[in-house]
């Protein structure tokens, strides 16, 4: 079992359990799924984008352990030199064990790697109590050789709870490890 997981069995339940003030299990904010997305806004030709899109699935694949899916245009947009079904990026979603796994790298390792981290920001909550997180350069994830890739993109990785309060997620999160900014007093 994983060491994240196994916390919030043994740890983080019974805590936010008692600071929430539920009486039953299922009513405790879990984590539901990771979704980790790459788009391309390069204006180059669909070939072009194949080619450096099938280079990022393979660096998803070694980043999340699983193999991802591509992103289509839904339709066409001559401004933008777009026709539908052209590709648009990469996109990987973790459940159970994967996503633990990763979250578990994340805090761990990927994280304290970024150039001058000081921590994540408190307030990228959607309202729904899902945090999402960019970060810039995905060579910061140890799997990623940097002789192997064309270029230095960004990411997005998005943590989806099961709870709709963004107070409740925070909470969550913060016992689970995730690198905060401290808070600034006034």
């Amino acid at each position: 079992m994983n060491r994240l997981k196994k916390k919030y069995q043994d740890k983080i339940l019974p805590e936010l359990k008692k600071l929430l003030g539920h009486t039953n299990d299922l009513a405790i904010p879990k984590l539901e799924k990771i979704v980790i997305n790459m788009g391309i806004s390069d204006p180059q030709e669909p070939r072009q984008r194949k080619q450096a899109l099938d280079n990022i699935a393979k660096q998803f694949e070694l980043i999340s352990g699983q193999k991802p899916k591509m992103t289509l245009a839904k339709k066409s947009i001559a401004a933008f030199k777009l026709r539908e079904g052209d590709p648009l990026g990469i996109m990987v979603t973790l459940r159970s064990d994967y996503m633990w796994e990763f979250l578990d790298k994340l805090i761990s390792v990927v994280l304290p790697r970024v150039k001058d981290f000081r921590g994540t920001s408190r307030t990228s909550f959607d309202g729904r109590g899902n945090y999402n997180l960019g970060i810039e350069e995905q060579i910061v994830f140890p799997e990623i050789n940097y002789d192997q890739i064309e270029r230095v993109r960004g990411l997005q990785v998005t943590l989806v709870t099961s709870t709709t309060k963004n107070d409740q997620a925070f909470k969550l999160l913060e016992l689970l490890g995730m690198p905060f900014k401290k808070k600034v007093k006034t």
